[in-house]
């Protein structure tokens, strides 16, 4: 039976040949190597003035290309990409035979959270370059990435509690047994030795609670200090960071995230602020689930001059008969009353009165009538015996437009999902980050940033023309060679050797801002 035979491993080709010629053409790595080389990466913050004696350090680029190639390819564990380096044909060419200690590569994903960021945002305007940025409607969304820290390494004020209460009682029991074992000596060593063990747990847990007490924070990570313990879905809860995430609508690409350890409540006008500066314009749509439904982020988003379009959440609590539920309550705006369904109108005092939520106030108006604890209706409508309550918050009329635009936008909102869940969808089940990487949220936020930036690349080379992109990267990579080449020269001039720095900067953004109009014309 015949079978494919492969070449003789000893046999030399009868052709010299270079590694460069293994990489086909169209390899999405040239890409890679292309988009890194485009970017001036001393502007973006990486390092480049390190100390003259010793071995030379790897070059910021050559790093930068190694981790857009891991996360492209679903690696970000240091030892993972310094074994593929040795290994892998694609990472030899693209980093010219360099093996970097996994130290290394670690430490320059640990050291280089903004400069990263700046990278991302850099995919963004190259995006939006090849006019795959609409800018008109945008959805925001949070998703959930598992911390390194253990449920049982969380502590909240609560659980700290109950632990001290536990020893308490372990300790208590210990001291009867020790009354019992008065003759036992062996027995009396081994309790002694389990009473010191608590009372040193016991020290840790008050340690714990004065830290909480004292700092204002609400939980304790003993592993990862800046993670918390967040609910996911479904009441399951994870100790886990939070990462915001603006997509734009036109091709799903992300423009904007922000890593936190807090919930959705009160993330929405921060995250559309960045986005009015990245877009550089108000003039656009924001669709958000019903976690971001806050009354305060109603008001930033109307500040800022953005239209939002928020799920509007279920009713808190309901009255007996829903017909009653405070949804069929109507404010005449005239007359700052409601007029219930009994036809009967409840007034207010005019005073505003403070209600605490977690760690925000909203002010509030309260609306009663007398006519309700003679009114026949009563049982159906509430059970204080008081009568009725409405209560008024200060943004109700922003939350109010809120339910219109939702009303008559309904559709545009329905996209929401199929917008912001496409990214999220890709890096979790088709690429597998579930987990985060590295702990502390500046840490953790150089490795969601090399997420992002490995996903709009991602998103780039599918929509747009390998030859195009090419050449357009090309182009760039030129351009910084030519001007750096010539400020270096020019910079050597003495008399001028005091403002070339400055006179760099300035000529490189402007330059930049017209080649991105020359290429854009050009294509």
């Amino acid at each position: 039976m015949k079978f494919i035979n492969g070449t003789n491993r000893n046999q030399l080709p009868l052709f010299a040949s270079s590694i460069d010629d293994a990489i086909a053409q169209d390899n999405e790595i040239r890409l890679i190597d292309l988009f890194v080389d485009s970017l001036k990466l001393s502007d973006f913050g990486f390092a480049f003035d390190f100390v003259e004696n010793g071995r030379p350090a790897y070059h910021p680029s050559d790093l930068l290309k190694l981790f857009i190639y891991g996360y492209l390819n679903r690696m970000r564990s240091s030892r993972t990409l310094e074994k593929e380096c040795s290994r892998n044909i694609e990472l030899m060419w693209l980093l010219k035979a360099l093996v970097p200690d996994h130290n290394t590569i670690a430490n320059f994903r640990k050291d280089n959270p903004k400069a990263i960021a700046r990278v991302f945002r850099a995919t963004v305007k190259m995006a939006s370059h090849f006019e795959l940025i609409g800018g008109s409607l945008v959805a925001g969304d949070s998703t959930k990435l598992r911390a390194q820290n253990s449920k049982k390494n969380n502590f909240n004020p609560s659980k700290i509690e109950r632990h001290i209460a536990y020893i308490d009682a372990r300790l208590e029991e210990y001291n009867l047994a020790l009354a019992k074992a008065d003759g036992d000596e062996t027995e009396k060593k081994k309790i002694e030795t389990k009473v010191r063990k608590h009372t040193i747990q016991k020290q840790k847990y008050i340690q714990y609670k004065n830290t909480i007490e004292t700092t204002g924070i609400t939980q304790i990570s003993t592993s990862d200090p800046d993670s918390r313990q967040i609910m996911t879905r479904n009441n399951i809860s994870e100790v886990a960071y939070t990462v915001q995430t603006t997509v734009d609508a036109l091709h799903n690409i992300p423009i904007d995230f922000k890593v936190t350890n807090e919930n959705d409540s009160k993330a929405m006008g921060g995250m559309l602020r960045r986005s009015k500066v990245i877009l550089g314009h108000n003039n656009f749509t924001a669709i958000y689930d019903k976690g971001y439904h806050t009354g305060s982020e109603f008001e930033y988003a109307n500040k800022l001059g953005v239209a939002v379009l928020v799920a509007i959440p279920g009713v808190a609590a309901h009255a007996p008969d829903t017909a009653f539920d405070v949804e069929h309550f109507k404010y005449n705006k005239d007359t700052d009353s409601y007029t219930c369904p009994a036809n009967e109108i409840l007034t207010t005092n005019g005073n505003w009165y403070s209600k605490k939520n977690g760690k925000s106030i909203t002010q509030m108006k309260h609306y009663k009538t007398s006519a309700c604890l003679n009114c026949e209706l009563f049982k159906k409508c509430t059970k204080n015996v008081k009568g009725r309550l409405i209560e008024r918050s200060q943004y109700a009329d922003l939350i109010y437009e809120n339910k219109v635009r939702i009303e008559n936008n309904y559709e545009i909102y329905r996209r929401r999902q199929a917008i912001v869940e496409h990214p999220y969808g890709v890096i979790k089940r088709q690429w597998d980050f579930y987990f985060m990487t590295k702990k502390t949220i500046k840490h953790a936020s150089a490795d969601v940033g090399l997420i992002f930036t490995a996903y709009n690349l991602r998103r780039i080379f599918n929509l747009i023309d390998p030859n195009e992109l090419k050449q357009y990267l090309k182009v760039l990579t030129v351009f910084f060679n030519s001007i750096k080449a010539y400020l270096k020269a020019f910079c050597h001039l003495k008399l001028l050797t005091n403002h070339c720095q400055p006179l760099f900067k300035e000529t490189f953004f402007c330059t930049t801002n017209q080649l991105y109009l020359q290429t854009h014309n050009a294509v």
